[in-house]
């Protein structure tokens, strides 16, 4: 593939990969990172060292679950490929076969809500799929059934994968689960971490609507995750040109004339000679 489509993209999934595992959430090539195209996605290639990859190298798949090009795509295409079929709002997926959610996984145990952050998953726990053999439609079948409702799952005996809007959202949400498995795994070394209720995690939902973003991206009517402090400033006055700075001293102008009268006898009084 000499001039491959959507270059800029392929360099981007590239250097996800390379984040990925400088992160700490993957080792060698047993992740694998997909990008929503028009009409299917591209994906890593099976078994090419991040750090040797092109961009001709990632392969482009549509979405009746063919690919195009000289490299197969890699061995967990299928959950990839299901995830974009089932979730309209996914942008990207990623699958990686981090520490925590592994130890997690093999233990066949759930992420509970110990953490508020539980949420930016989705929902009130972060599911654990159940197992079944790597690049089988049974795990993928498995893995969508964890995901519903959800952003990201565990799946048993194997890893974690999760999806988000673009790459950047999808794998700071794949840091963000690393975190949270580790977390609950050294809380659990302590004692028996205290589980937020559901009424609880509700609330933070609702407010994870709004969670992380500006005023101005806010859709019409949705109120801010948590109330702001007051704005100081006045933000009209920079458009009608004067200054918005408390204590701002006014321009000088012309000193204050003395009434004429009292002008002249102050005059006088100093022409004349002191008694």
């Amino acid at each position: 593939m000499a001039n491959p489509t959507h270059l800029s993209l392929r360099k981007a999934i590239i250097a996800a990969c390379l984040k990925m595992n400088e992160l700490g959430i993957n080792q060698g090539t047993s992740g694998n990172i997909s990008a929503r195209i028009e009409g299917g996605f591209l994906i890593t290639p099976s078994g090419i060292p991040y750090e040797k990859m092109k961009p001709e190298q990632i392969v482009e798949m549509d979405l009746g679950g063919g690919y195009f090009g000289d490299y197969l795509p890699s061995s967990e295409w299928r959950m990839h490929y299901d995830i974009y079929l089932n979730k309209p709002e996914a942008g990207a997926v990623v699958h990686t076969h981090s520490i925590y959610c592994t130890a997690l996984a093999s233990l066949q145990e759930r992420i509970p809500a110990f953490h508020y952050m539980i949420g930016v998953a989705g929902g009130t726990n972060i599911r654990c799929a159940d197992y079944a053999t790597f690049g089988t439609q049974e795990l993928s079948g498995n893995m969508l059934k964890a995901l519903q409702g959800r952003s990201a799952c565990l799946l048993a005996n194997h890893g974690m994968i999760c999806f988000a809007k673009d790459l950047d959202k999808t794998l700071w949400l794949a840091g963000e689960v690393e975190t949270l498995a580790q977390q609950y795994w050294i809380a659990r070394q302590v004692g028996k971490p205290n589980i937020l209720n559901k009424r609880e995690m509700n609330n933070v939902l609702a407010r994870f609507k709004s969670y992380g973003k500006q005023t101005k991206d806010l859709p019409k009517g949705e109120a801010m995750a948590v109330e702001p402090p007051p704005r100081r400033d006045n933000p009209k006055s920079a458009t009608n040109g004067t200054s918005a700075k408390r204590g701002a001293k006014k321009p000088a102008g012309k000193a204050k004339r003395q009434p004429a009268k009292r002008a002249a006898r102050t005059a006088k009084s100093r022409q004349e000679p002191a008694a």
